[in-house]
């Protein structure tokens, strides 16, 4: 690793302890940027890159709230509004209790060179809440929501910050937020994303990080003189993402053959369409997250407490959480003769596998591949403000444009000697836009 690299990364970790998730966010980023970064004197002087790694602000607060059996529970909440250079900080909400501070700074992180890319005027930022809603009631779920929102409310805003959904925050819980914004700010805005579309939500935002994520990786496999119909692919959990992914797969052609869950996966080598998909949408409202129940209900097979990525196909989509696919799994689906990797999840391979993946075949990083979502929420804004609905069509065809021009600026900057290296394509492609920004911006 270049010296000055490696005393830049080692000072971040000395100011940061303990922050592993965010460490390495930033390392795979800087690792890709540097050389650009010091050709670039007028990035170097204003000292882009250092500013860069540190978010614009972090609000972190108590979240109590009342059970249905009528104790007292508290929760911590968080926001962390990474970068404000291009646009009103924007990205999701998290409840789950994995939820730390080093995972919000990662995923803000990286949401800032994914906004970026998606040439939509949205700055990067991410929240969320060690809170659980598994298990919980709707009035449980409801009483949260309204405490959390009572804090996050005087920090968020149309023009400041737009949250949207993530993991444990869907339709149900944006509704919740919306409701408590609303009632304290005495405003109808577009403050949040995910919305219902009866009251400003978006067509295709619940399968939107899907369907963008398989558009990118038709342009990957376009690029390699090859096209999504007929090919094989695994897939990575049961959520929205996933269903979102498998549906355009279908209708492009592909074959999905895997699900998973945290109890392990299941093979359909039939493929999974038609009545299978929609028994996803049931198998999800049971809010328990496990697909056994799939292999029982269609007589396929289950392979408790393994991922699927032992299995032989052409293309790998991991899109449930981060680093799920480690060097094992990217080295079995390499011995398999898996042709691409495209990471839909957040930071889904562990970076020894994004790395040896790149070496080897097509890989594409997360901060591009599952860009899609962020951009349909920032359609879901523009909407909003214009205070009128496009149709399903209309959203889909812009999706498909934005995640083109993203593969493109992705060869652009990442390709040598005929090589396209996505990852570094990626990075360098979304740091350029905002460091321009900032250097336009002064010392801010």
């Amino acid at each position: 690793m270049n010296t000055d690299m490696n005393l830049f990364i080692e000072a971040l970790k000395a100011r940061t302890p303990g922050e592993k998730e965010f460490h390495q966010a930033v390392e795979e980023v800087v690792e890709t940027v540097w050389d650009f970064y010091n050709s670039n004197p007028r990035y170097k002087k204003a000292k882009i890159l250092e500013r860069m790694v540190e978010p614009e602000r972090v609000v972190m607060f108590r979240v109590p709230w009342v059970n249905d059996r009528g104790e007292v529970e508290i929760n911590r909440g968080y926001r962390v509004e990474f970068n404000s250079a291009i646009g009103p900080y924007k990205g999701g909400l998290r409840f789950h209790p994995s939820v730390t501070l080093s995972i919000l700074k990662f995923l803000g992180f990286e949401q800032t060179f994914k906004n970026s890319l998606t040439t939509l005027p949205m700055g990067g930022g991410k929240g969320g809440s060690d809170f659980s809603p598994k298990g919980k009631s709707d009035n449980e779920i409801m009483r949260f929501c309204q405490s959390f929102m009572t804090e996050l409310y005087r920090h968020i805003g149309p023009n400041t910050d737009v949250p949207a959904g993530d993991i444990g925050v869907g339709g149900r819980e944006i509704g919740y937020l919306f409701g408590q914004y609303k009632r304290l700010r005495n405003e109808f805005t577009g403050v949040l994303t995910g919305k219902g579309i009866e009251w400003g939500g978006s067509l295709i935002r619940p399968e939107a990080t899907g369907f963008g994520a398989v558009y990118f990786a038709q342009h990957m496999l376009q690029k390699m003189g090859e096209d999504i119909a007929g090919q094989t692919f695994s897939v990575s959990g049961f959520g929205n993402v996933a269903w979102g992914a498998i549906l355009k797969i279908n209708e492009l052609g592909g074959k999905v053959v895997t699900l998973s869950g945290p109890d392990g996966y299941i093979y359909d080598p039939e493929g999974i369409t038609g009545e299978k998909v929609d028994y996803l949408l049931e198998l999800r409202a049971t809010n328990n997250d496990i697909v056994e129940p799939y292999a029982e209900e269609f007589g396929v097979e289950f392979f408790p407490g393994k991922k699927p990525w032992e299995v032989k196909v052409d293309v790998a989509l991991p899109c449930a959480t981060e680093n799920e696919l480690n060097l094992e799994d990217a080295k079995a689906l390499l011995a398999n003769g898996c042709k691409l990797v495209a990471e839909v999840s957040n930071m889904g391979c562990t970076a020894d596998a994004a790395f040896l993946l790149t070496e080897k075949i097509a890989f594409g990083p997360g901060k591009a591949v599952n860009a899609g979502g962020v951009a349909v929420s920032g359609l879901e804004m523009s909407q909003n403000s214009m205070r009128y609905n496009w149709t399903r069509e209309e959203v889909d065809h812009r999706l498909k444009l934005i995640m083109k021009d993203i593969h493109d600026a992705c060869v652009k900057f990442g390709t040598v000697d005929g090589k396209t290296n996505y990852i570094k394509g990626a990075n360098v492609g979304g740091f350029v836009k905002v460091a321009e920004a900032m250097l336009a911006q002064g010392v801010v």
